[in-house]
């Protein structure tokens, strides 16, 4: 079984229920998800914050390609509309594989351009790293080293401050 760590998040129309929605969806695949995170945005700051979680699902003779389906079929259920002219513009969700991994550990590797893996901005993103530290606390982004680590340096350490953690919000059912 390949398990999957997914970043979500949503800064447009209700957050929380885009979120809960997601994870619902994710059904029995399901095996963690983290509490949820109030942050900046990234890359285009002009736009309302975001709530961020990460979850980790995995499900038997289920490829990388099938779970990239997945994260765009449930961007497609929350109505996620792409401007093309704001490439981190504002969403009602979005989903990302951010890694891979087999059964034996190692990680699933991708360089085509509709599917990068690891995530080629992972380790420069606390609204990522933050919540998959909590899942999965000696989680490694491979390429990268220890997530542990990168949320430690800059500038992903100084993102960490701005997030805000939202334990009112439970995404678990």
């Amino acid at each position: 079984m390949i398990t999957v760590v997914l970043s979500l998040g949503s800064n447009l129309g209700d957050r929380e229920e885009h979120l809960r929605q997601a994870v619902r969806a994710l059904g029995d695949s399901l095996l963690l998800v983290s509490g949820v995170y109030e942050t900046p945005p990234w890359g285009d700051a002009d736009q309302p914050a975001y709530l961020n979680a990460v979850a980790l699902v995995g499900e038997a003779g289920r490829g990388v390609d099938e779970w990239l389906s997945v994260a765009q079929q449930l961007e497609r259920d929350a109505h996620r509309e792409r401007d093309p002219s704001r490439r981190f513009g504002p969403r009602t969700l979005d989903v990302d594989l951010i890694t891979a991994t087999t059964a034996a550990g190692e990680p699933v590797l991708s360089d085509r351009p509709e599917l990068i893996l690891p995530h080629p901005r992972a380790h420069l993103r606390a609204f990522v790293l933050r919540p998959w530290l909590e899942i999965q606390p000696y989680a490694s982004l491979p390429g990268h080293g220890w997530v542990y680590d990168l949320i430690r340096a800059e500038p992903v350490a100084s993102d960490v401050l701005a997030m805000t953690a939202r334990p009112e919000i439970s995404l678990e059912s």
